[in-house]
Parts: structure tokens; sequence; C-alpha cells
């Protein structure tokens, strides 16, 4: 029986999907642009020598393949996740030379032949979401692999939301995790 948590952010998933369907194509690049500007702009991106992205999938989160491509660059060794069996993940290096690998829910992933990046050597992690709130809440789609993946990582997390999502609170339990700052186009916020 799913607890009346699970049963609000499945509702609020629901609902900030359908808001950002709503929004033309044009508005999510101009989204885009603004905040792959501000997240560019960071001191804490500028000292990272490795960073953890994400390959955003488009309509449903910032469209970050061309910060990726940015990134490296600009010289950073970019990794991103590789989902496994049993809710997990792993971090793989990009490599713009190899073909990225199609994957569940619409994912492109780094291929097996990339090599594997140790969760120790990664600076900053720059962490996905459905939807943030003002206190750097996250909610997830749902699987576990990031709440899974952040416990016990001590890099710096930043995260992107569009404004048009922002929430003032996302529905929480003991185990999701928070970012250290988050962005949208106009608002740094820090935790």
């Amino acid at each position: 029986m799913a607890s009346v948590i699970d049963q609000e952010k499945k509702q609020l998933r629901s609902d900030v999907t359908r808001e950002l369907k709503a929004l033309s194509a044009e508005q999510c690049r101009k989204s885009d642009d603004a905040l792959f500007a501000r997240f560019l702009a960071l001191p804490q991106v500028e000292a990272a020598r490795t960073i953890f992205a994400f390959w955003g999938i488009p309509g449903r989160e910032p469209e970050t393949g061309r910060l990726v491509e940015e990134l490296t660059r600009r010289g950073k060794a970019v990794g991103l996740p590789r989902m496994l069996p049993g809710h997990r993940m792993e971090v793989r290096r990009y490599d713009p030379a190899r073909p990225m690998v199609p994957a569940a829910f619409g994912i492109l992933e780094p291929g097996e032949d990339c090599p594997l990046m140790d969760k120790g050597e990664i600076d900053l992690a720059l962490v996905p979401a459905v939807c943030y709130d003002r206190r750097g809440y996250r909610l997830g789609f749902g699987g576990g692999y990031y709440d899974r993946w952040l416990a016990d990582f001590a890099g710096f997390r930043v995260g992107l939301c569009r404004a048009a999502v922002l929430q003032e609170r996302v529905p929480t339990e003991a185990h999701d995790s928070r970012v250290d700052l988050l962005l949208t186009e106009e608002e740094s916020l820090s935790f």
C-alpha cells in the first residue's frame, strides 16, 4: 500500500509534467540558456576538475547535452550516470567521440566502454529532478537512484529548476537528499 507521501509525490510529478509540457520549445530554450549561463558562472564549477552531470531528457528536464559538451570543451572531466539493476547507478566518463547509448526511461547513457569514475574523485554533482522546492529538496522521478548515490557523496551539489515549476515545498522522506545550491533562471538559493 502506497504511503500518503508516495501519493503526494506521484500527484506532484503528474502536475509538474503537465506544466512542463505546456511550455513552448522557445520558452524551454531560453530557460536552458539562462540556467546554463548561471551554472557555468559558478566559482564552484570553475574550481571543479570533475563534474557529475546528466544528459537531460527533452521536455522533462533542461537539455543538458550542450552543457556537458561545453564543460568538456572547458577541460572538465564530466561523468554521466549509467543505470544498474537494483536501482543503483554508476558514473561513466563522457567521451564526445563515443556514442551515447539509449537506456530505460528515454535516457541516453555512456556505454560500458567509457571509463568508470570513482565517486571520491567527483568535485561537483549536477542533480536532476522533476522539480525542486525553495528548501533545496528535489522531487525525483521515483526510482531512488540519486538518493542512494548521493547518500555518501561528499562533493558540492547543484540543482537546476525552471522557475515555472519551482515549488514552496515538495513532499519529503528521511532518505530524500537536497542540494547545496539551487539555480533558477533568475535566482540562486543556497542551503
